[in-house]
């Protein structure tokens, strides 16, 4: 947290130094803003909504932003390549693999296993930051930080497992994000992958394509497809985050007041879900369990024998794309399961 304050005052005294300059900006401008993942009364949606808003305040008005929601300009990836191709300027997503898949890193099971050790990971200047930020830059994206969500479950209807051979005795196909490693850490698991995007989930659930979700926080499982799942395993096999991004080309081609304008008020959004985002897992188990989802939480010897499994398969499996070099950082800096 100290390293996230240390950047926002610096930003913010860069800001000030720039608006007494002669030489400070009068271009206007007005941001595609995007978050696939939600609509406007979202958790996302409010970010974004946050983010143009300190943009216009800290700019007077002058830097805007056009607010996009859940699938209005299509799907995570559609809106990923439509950022680095200059379609989009800003995106509240998930980091996508197809332009290097070292990025997955970030998507690796079973990383982290505590509230705490996640901060120490995906805050500013974490173990996993300093990996991923370069890749990200390389491939064309300015990336301000990493948005914290909480520990990722498995969702079902009908049924549902709390160990790999209780998810392999049920043979049961659960949706998994598109991108490396989700699909193959399900697999691993004991249950059948079946990629599916954001979009059509609840018609795959809906008509038994799918018996569920997995990798998403209870918010997301409850307040979107709570009519048609029972239950919510907490499996904690994956911290979920989005990242505050932008394209690298927009950013470059800002002056210096003007990005310090917008990093600043991107900032303010990361900084809050840090603080905001236990809280608001913990509401929304609270919520869902009293709309009669059910709500599990394996014993520790069960996410102890799935996290070894998986890391045993995945983080293996990883080597070939991630990289050997990564990998051994990450096994240097993740903590150990029981």
């Amino acid at each position: 947290m100290l390293n996230r304050f240390k950047k926002t005052v610096a930003i913010a005294s860069l800001a000030a130094m720039s608006a007494g300059s002669v030489f400070a900006s009068d271009e206007e401008f007005t941001f595609k803003i995007v978050s696939t993942a939600g609509d406007a009364d979202s958790p996302q949606g409010k970010s974004i909504t946050m983010w143009a808003e300190r943009m216009s305040e800290l700019s007077d008005g002058r830097i805007t932003g056009q607010t996009f929601f859940q699938g209005e300009l299509g799907g995570q990836q559609e809106v990923y390549d439509q950022m680095l191709r200059g379609n989009v300027d800003m995106l509240l997503e998930v980091p996508q693999t197809s332009y290097d898949e070292r990025i997955g890193v970030m998507n690796l099971p079973y990383l982290v296993s505590t509230w705490e050790e996640a901060n120490e990971a995906f805050s500013e200047g974490g173990w996993i930051e300093e990996i991923v930020n370069p890749l990200l830059a390389d491939t064309g994206v300015k990336w301000f930080g990493a948005y914290p969500e909480g520990f990722g479950g498995v969702a079902t209807a009908g049924g549902y497992a709390t160990n790999y051979e209780d998810a392999k005795n049920l043979n049961m196909k659960v949706r998994a994000q598109t991108f490396f490693p989700i699909p193959q850490t399900i697999n691993a698991m004991g249950f059948q992958a079946v990629p599916i995007d954001w979009n059509e989930v609840y018609t795959s659930i809906q008509t038994g394509v799918v018996s569920g979700d997995s990798g998403n926080v209870i918010y997301w499982d409850y307040e979107y497809f709570g009519d048609v799942l029972d239950y919510f395993v907490a499996t904690q096999h994956r911290f979920n985050f989005s990242g505050v991004m932008m394209s690298n080309e927009v950013w470059n081609s800002l002056d210096m007041e003007d990005q310090a304008i917008v990093s600043q008020a991107a900032q303010e959004v990361i900084d809050k879900q840090f603080a905001e985002a236990r809280a608001e897992d913990e509401k929304w188990i609270k919520t869902a369990q009293e709309n009669g989802m059910e709500y599990i939480v394996p014993t520790d010897e069960e996410i102890g024998s799935w996290a070894k499994v998986v890391r045993e398969q995945v983080w293996g499996e990883a080597e070939a794309v991630i990289t050997t070099e990564i990998m051994d950082k990450v096994r240097a800096s993740a903590p150990a399961f029981e």
